[in-house]
């Protein structure tokens, strides 16, 4: 039997995902298979909102501190753990992995070569190749190199991480980045190097020849201290301390914002944006977003897929401002996407351009927290826009301090007692709760609420700690099976949010093996949506099902009932 390829697995789930979710205009993705955590809301980064990540365990994805998904199709990934060790998976394109070979893993693999490594910038190109800075200022790289973008003197690939040290010797690299085939540096002391592919100027040495190892960009940057950089697919930008733009290499599309569309083999000034201060640039496949100090927003070049946010798609030479609202925001673009997104300073999340294939030519407010999500589910391909950190910092939100205190037997005054184990909680944190079986039990007196410890003998252990959880935290983990009880007592109490997520938990869990079992608790819970699900499920595996002994262990009635019910959809048709 032929495998399929990691490659092949993920188109397929990102092109049912796409059926799924666009019957009209755009819809937000459902949660993804086999994700065994739902909530309602949250401010935390979420890696599971990336498909290529499902592939990891619970336990890896908690060990994981920061992760950069990237490659043509998305199918790569480099992660670094809590402990510093580097590790990669996916299609392995051109060796991009850095695993020192081009054998494609769906198993991480530690590369050696970086362990201890602290990482502070990675970035990479479309062969694919990739650069990675260290704490201390090293540059790496490995991966495609046709045009010598690796930057170490030669055009073979590199299939393990090399330290890339021509120029770089007595310099401290802390940012890098990359376009298709070429690969900027900018070190401590604010230089710029560029290296690699150079048919348009994007090295900016003022010609068109390739450069096979870094080399500082000088031209208008003499002199200047450079703050930031960032890549187009054939263009480079440098942001300096001053808050002054500068830009280089293919212009077709008024990429570089200087007013017209000629090439420039030299960094050239955005005179445009004179007068205010730019504290953050990004750059699209051939389009800009910048953010001014006062939280005025532009953009400039290309807009097919109305990636600029104008509310047209013509392209646009110069800077012009968008989201007039002076609002401060992190903007967010990739080189290998036509995707914007935008973050106020409230919170809200703003997508635009090409979004899972349309065209959105207006800020399109989302549900999400952070503008990795758009690109996590949004963007074409699903590449993230810059090394992502899961690390939290030390503010606490009053939702994640609430979330620790749960079943923390140090601040409790009530304790639930089931199956001999203790569920530990707070009687003010359950009287306010939105649950009004409690709000009923602290207010009204009852005599539970006077004790410190209540016994429960309705439900499991897994499934009222589940429950009192998800009080605390909006979030509901248990497998399908669990999940069942847990639909009983939000029946019970009444709750019907809970109600829900349980619904999605079961249908995402149901297999062969426990479909009728899930279909005959959809049934006795009066669970109409999750009923039909199953028992369209049930009926699409008909042959499997009947011969689970789930199926035989149903009452006649029952039986009968799907029989019949079977039969008038047709199932037993020849």
């Amino acid at each position: 039997m032929v495998l399929l390829t990691l490659a092949h697995r993920l188109h397929q789930h990102h092109h049912l995902l796409l059926i799924s979710s666009l019957p009209l205009f755009i819809q937000f993705p459902p949660p993804l298979p086999h994700q065994e955590k739902l909530g309602l809301a949250g401010a935390m980064v979420d890696v599971s909102k990336w498909p290529l990540l499902s592939v990891l365990s619970a336990q890896e994805q908690a060990a994981v501190r920061q992760v950069y998904i990237f490659g043509t199709s998305a199918n790569e990934a480099i992660y670094i753990t809590h402990a510093n060790e580097v590790f990669a998976f996916g299609l392995n394109c051109s060796g991009c992995l850095g695993t020192g070979d081009s054998v494609s893993t769906i198993v991480p693999k530690k590369l050696d070569f970086l362990q201890g490594k602290k990482v502070v910038s990675l970035s990479y190109g479309s062969g694919p190749h990739v650069l990675l800075a260290t704490e201390d200022g090293q540059l790496f790289a490995w991966g495609h190199n046709v045009y010598s973008q690796l930057g170490n003197n030669t055009t073979s690939a590199g299939l393990s991480p090399a330290l890339i040290t021509n120029n770089l010797q007595s310099k401290k690299v802390t940012e890098v980045a990359c376009g298709s085939h070429h690969s900027l540096a900018l070190t401590q002391d604010g230089e710029v190097f560029a290296w690699g592919y150079n048919n348009c100027g994007q090295v900016g040495s003022g010609s068109t020849t390739n450069q096979p190892y870094p080399r500082k960009v000088t031209g208008c940057l003499q002199g200047k201290a450079a703050v930031g950089i960032t890549c187009g697919q054939t263009s480079s930008l440098a942001l300096i301390d001053n808050g002054e733009v500068y830009g280089w290499g293919y212009n077709g599309n008024g990429q570089l914002g200087i007013g017209n569309n000629g090439n420039q083999l030299c960094p050239c000034r955005l005179a445009t944006l004179q007068g205010v201060c730019i504290q953050q640039v990004v750059a699209g496949y051939a389009h800009c977003l910048a953010l001014t100090d006062e939280g005025l927003l532009y953009a400039w070049g290309a807009n097919t897929y109305g990636q600029l946010g104008t509310r047209n798609k013509s392209n646009h030479l110069s800077p012009v401002q968008i989201m007039v609202d002076k609002e401060r925001y992190e903007v967010a673009a990739c080189h290998s996407t036509h995707t914007s997104a935008a973050k106020t300073q409230s919170g809200k999340v703003f997508m635009w351009g090409q979004c899972r294939g349309q065209s959105m030519v207006l800020p399109h407010l989302t549900h999400f927290t952070a503008t990795d999500d758009v690109f996590a589910c949004f963007a074409t391909p699903s590449v993230m826009w810059r090394l992502l950190s899961v690390e939290h910092d030390d503010f606490m939100t009053a939702s994640e301090a609430l979330r620790k205190e749960f079943d923390s037997p140090e601040t409790s005054d009530l304790k639930f007692s089931v199956d001999g184990k203790c569920i530990h909680v707070h009687k003010a944190v359950l009287k306010i709760s939105r649950c009004e079986h409690f709000r009923s039990m602290f207010r009204s007196q009852w005599s539970e609420g006077q004790q410190d410890v209540i016994e429960i003998g309705q439900f499991s252990y897994p499934v009222y700690r589940s429950f009192l959880q998800f009080l605390y935290t909006d979030t509901v983990e248990l497998p399908p099976e669990d999940a069942i009880g847990l639909l009983d007592l939000a029946t019970s109490y009444c709750e019907n949010q809970l109600k829900r997520l349980c619904q999605q938990i079961i249908k995402r869990g149901i297999t062969v093996d426990n479909a009728f079992t899930l279909l005959s608790a959809a049934i006795r819970y009066d669970a109409e949506d999750l009923e039909e699900f199953c028992f369209r499920f049930c009926v699409n595996h008909l042959t499997q099902v009947t011969q689970t002994t789930a199926f035989w262990q149903v009452d006649g009635g029952m039986l009968k009932e799907f029989i019949s019910r079977a039969s008038r959809c047709g199932a037993f048709k020849n």
